[in-house]
């Protein structure tokens, strides 16, 4: 006979499901932020690495000036690239490969 505070067997194998459940969707989230913030430090490249080394090199009581240097000259050569690049460019490309 079942008491009103014991929970059923089907009671306590839900709780267990939707406890893997929440789990699962939360590993989910953390793997797309891991994956977002990857893609992130990979897009920006040589200039967000530059800047980490030089705050680690400031952090770590060193001068990180040289860093922010190569941080600086990075910066100004994505600019660069990123002007002298448009979607024509990309049309360009693939009329030429298919000659």
């Amino acid at each position: 006979m079942s008491s009103i505070f014991q929970p059923s067997t089907r009671q306590t194998v839900n709780r267990r499901s939707q406890r893997g459940q929440g789990m699962t969707e939360y590993i989910i989230v953390v793997a797309l932020v891991a994956v977002a913030a990857i893609a992130t430090y990979q897009y920006f490249g040589q200039v967000l690495r530059a800047q980490t080394a030089a705050i680690a090199k400031e952090l770590a009581g060193e001068d990180g000036t040289q860093e922010t240097r190569v941080a600086k000259a990075a910066a100004q050569a994505a600019k660069a690239e990123a002007k002298r690049k448009s979607l024509n460019d990309f049309t360009g490309n693939a009329d030429k490969s298919s000659r």
